[in-house]
């Protein structure tokens, strides 16, 4: 979906120009995110002889290309995204946690020597924490 100047100004202060995801401040340059991913199909295609590359092709499902259902992201948490659905990412990220202690020897050295600190908290995103009734 292009997006006008205006619109993406409105989607940039959605979450008071925050990140929907991390709730970081949102850098000069940031994406325009689907929450519902708006898949493409992927091919590759030939460049030159015997050279391929993959692109994008279409524009994925019409009905998730549309402003209400973009979010304001940081390139980080946009990249690390990827196409997940938003609980897919959730549990990826929660996953991580896994993979830290298994496959990182210094995540773990941080760890006893209480630099780090597991709490198991569930993955609530910025966006989510701002849909809550503030008590």
């Amino acid at each position: 979906m292009r997006m006008t100047k205006a619109q993406r100004a409105e989607l940039r202060e959605k979450f008071g120009g925050k990140c929907a995801y991390c709730g970081r401040d949102l850098p000069e340059r940031w994406h325009a995110d689907h929450l519902i991913p708006c898949r493409r199909e992927i091919t590759d295609k030939k460049v030159s002889d015997g050279v391929y590359r993959l692109v994008s092709v279409g524009s994925g499902d019409p009905a998730t290309n549309v402003i209400e259902n973009m979010m304001p992201a940081c390139p980080p948490c946009n990249i690390s995204k990827g196409s997940m659905s938003l609980e897919g990412w959730r549990r990826w990220l929660a996953g991580h946690i896994n993979s830290l202690n298994e496959y990182h020897p210094i995540y773990r050295i941080s760890k006893a020597f209480g630099l780090v600190e597991e709490t198991g908290k569930p993955v609530i995103f910025h966006f989510e924490k701002q849909e809550q009734p503030h008590e």
